[in-house]
């Protein structure tokens, strides 16, 4: 297997393992990396989630000569695949963190933006590499660059295809933190940890409501938050919070 999941406590360590290739990902790769975050998104005993890569490289992004074949239904079969790793990702109703170190490329980065956070390594190097190689930027990449630092920051990016490192990363707003690449992994699990603890229901409806602030007009957020105020009231984790105040302890949430 070229894609690890580990489980400390309740959180899923996903480690892309192909350290070789700079963790280039395979056809193979892109499935077991599917399943993996399927099977997490079923199991409510994780409930945070940190995605770093092997060998001190992040991942490469794809590896060309592994792909091809197949003709157009093949390549786009290949980004259908792609989409749904995307899309299981970002959408997961659960902390996510991805440890960046080394060289973060092409699709990989839409992987780490598609995370809730980017905690990166002072060594970490960022670039949309596709027009290096003839390709349509592809992972979402532009999508999530383009939320995040402006369509002309991100245009210069996909057409220059320069490296990004850790100083800038942290300056436009594309990292949380950058670390010694020795205190990365230890750092992400130590942050997922904390999140893991917390109340699991508040912090996926959290994540949801800032999904929604970006496509929704004011009116229709508040519409859609009064919606999801009553279900937190409802929650054990919201009565374990509240018992904890009154009783001047620290609260035990269940995520339930």
């Amino acid at each position: 297997m070229t894609v690890r999941v580990e489980r400390q406590g309740a959180v899923a360590l996903v480690m892309l393992d192909r350290p070789h290739a700079k963790n280039a990902i395979t056809d193979a790769m892109r499935r077991q990396l599917w399943e993996a975050f399927e099977d997490i998104a079923l199991d409510r005993d994780v409930r945070a989630v940190v995605l770093t890569g092997e060998g001190g490289d992040f991942c490469s992004g794809a590896d060309v000569g592994t792909f091809g074949g197949g003709g157009m239904a093949g390549s786009l079969g290949r980004m259908h695949e792609l989409g749904r790793i995307n899309r299981g990702i970002y959408h997961l109703n659960k902390p996510t963190i991805a440890a960046v170190p080394g060289i973060c490329a092409g699709m990989a980065w839409g992987f780490a933006l598609c995370c809730d956070f980017v905690l990166a390594a002072e060594s970490v190097k960022f670039v949309q590499i596709f027009r290096n190689v003839g390709l349509a930027p592809d992972g979402g990449s532009v999508w999530l660059l383009n939320r995040l630092i402006g369509p002309m920051r991100t245009k210069e990016l996909c057409y220059s295809g320069r490296v990004v490192r850790a100083e800038e990363a942290l300056r436009l707003g594309l990292v949380l933190e950058i670390l010694p690449p020795d205190d990365l992994l230890p750092r992400a699990m130590a942050f997922a940890q904390e999140l893991a603890a917390g109340p699991g229901i508040s912090i996926g409806l959290a994540k949801r409501q800032v999904d929604l602030a970006a496509t929704m007009d004011f009116d229709q957020f508040l519409s859609a938050e009064h919606m999801m105020q009553p279900v937190a009231s409802r929650s054990e984790d919201h009565a374990e919070g509240v018992a904890a105040f009154r009783e001047k302890r620290k609260p035990v949430f269940k995520c339930a």
